[in-house]
């Protein structure tokens, strides 16, 4: 019997949540770019690469198609913490050591870790010795003193603390340049599902997708799109920013759409504009929105507030769900931005991230 090409998966393990809830979503198509010899053949992510300078009147191809990853985290992402019983007592090691959910372990006695299962080795191999942990911190390195504890339930020496190290879901492409064949897309980082914090980067494949359903939004309940990650690998990410995620795409899908001009974040205007997104076997569509509101001294992934006005999309999801982040906004021929946020008691209702600002976190991060 054939295996099924195709492997479940919640759009849920690419969702931030805050007070608003972030998401990603399917838009609209990309052209058919030549391969990019210059792309990470290895889905490492450190290899330079250049997005042409904003210089006069750039051209962009809008984004919209599916995209999967699959991300292996810089380090270990410390997920959670809890207790280690001893003798029949209560400990916590890794908290009374000054580790905190969020951190990111990177060595143990000054030799790095990379999985969840290395870090879990190193710390039972120590025994009960005294060990130090390197730990990244809001960008600071940072070494702590942990002693671990024998566990009556198993024998085992712990920490108490839960681990990642890797990470896999499916978002929606902003944008293609045509020239590099740089894309962009969600508009907001990939987070940790369970700690909010941004997934650090060591490397990640960009997959084909294919959406296979829609569950709709409703006041208190964010719907998602669902969808499956082929076996086929399009290109590579290379980073993992605030404001999107970027990498290369050697084996982007064709499309008939042509290459758009930025619209300048001082050029966005209040009022009708539409968003490309894919919800489902009919590919990219184009759907009507109203831009409710600007700011453009506020948050990078917040620059202006969205409604959906169309009634064909209302009827299809309820408004913006999870899967949606990263759909292109498009506003008098131009591409204004991308989608990044759903309020989660108006689902109509929503927020997005403008195109300048995702160029400038791609032209930083590409080129450090």
């Amino acid at each position: 019997m054939k295996k099924n090409a195709y492997t479940p998966l919640r759009l849920a393990s690419l969702i931030l949540s805050l007070l608003l809830f972030a998401f990603p979503i399917p838009c609209a198509a990309a052209s058919a770019v030549p391969p990019v010899t210059t792309a990470p053949q290895d889905g490492g992510a450190n290899t330079p690469m250049t997005l042409p300078a904003a210089a006069g009147e750039q051209m962009l191809l809008p984004g919209g198609m599916p995209f999967g990853v699959r991300m292996q985290t810089k380090g270990v992402l410390v997920v959670g913490l809890c207790d280690v019983t001893e003798q029949g007592k209560a400990h916590r090691p890794a908290y009374d050591g000054g580790v905190r959910v969020g951190d990111v372990l990177i060595a143990i006695n000054r030799q790095n870790v990379a999985t969840a299962e290395e870090a879990t080795a190193a710390i039972a191999a120590s025994g009960s010795a005294p060990i130090t942990l390197t730990v990244l911190r809001n960008g600071h390195r940072t070494d702590l003193t942990v002693t671990p504890r024998k566990s009556d339930k198993d024998g085992a020496h712990r920490l108490g603390i839960y681990l990642r190290d890797s990470a896999s879901g499916i978002g929606t492409v902003t944008f293609l340049d045509p020239e590099s064949g740089i894309f962009g897309g969600l508009g907001h980082g990939v987070c940790d599902a369970d700690t909010g914090a941004l997934i650090p980067l060591s490397r990640g494949n960009v997959l084909a997708v294919r959406i296979t359903g829609v569950e709709q939004g409703k006041a208190g309940h964010p719907g998602e799109l669902r969808g499956s990650l082929g076996l086929s690998r399009m290109g590579a990410l290379v980073t993992n920013s605030e404001c999107g995620v970027f990498g290369v795409l050697t084996a982007p899908p064709a499309t008939d759409r042509t290459p758009l001009p930025i619209c300048h974040a001082s050029d966005v205007r209040e009022g009708k504009a539409t968003l490309l997104c894919t919800l489902g076997d009919d590919g990219i569509r184009e759907y009507g929105i109203e831009i409710t509101g600007i700011d453009r001294g506020g948050r990078p992934t917040k620059s202006f507030s969205i409604r959906v006005t169309d009634p064909d999309l209302l009827a299809r999801t309820g408004g913006i769900v999870q899967g949606m982040s990263g759909s292109p906004i498009i506003q008098n021929g131009k591409i204004v931005g991308a989608v990044t946020h759903v309020l989660v008691d108006d689902p109509t209702a929503g927020y997005g991230i403008f195109i300048e600002n995702m160029l400038a976190a791609a032209r930083c991060r590409l080129a450090a």
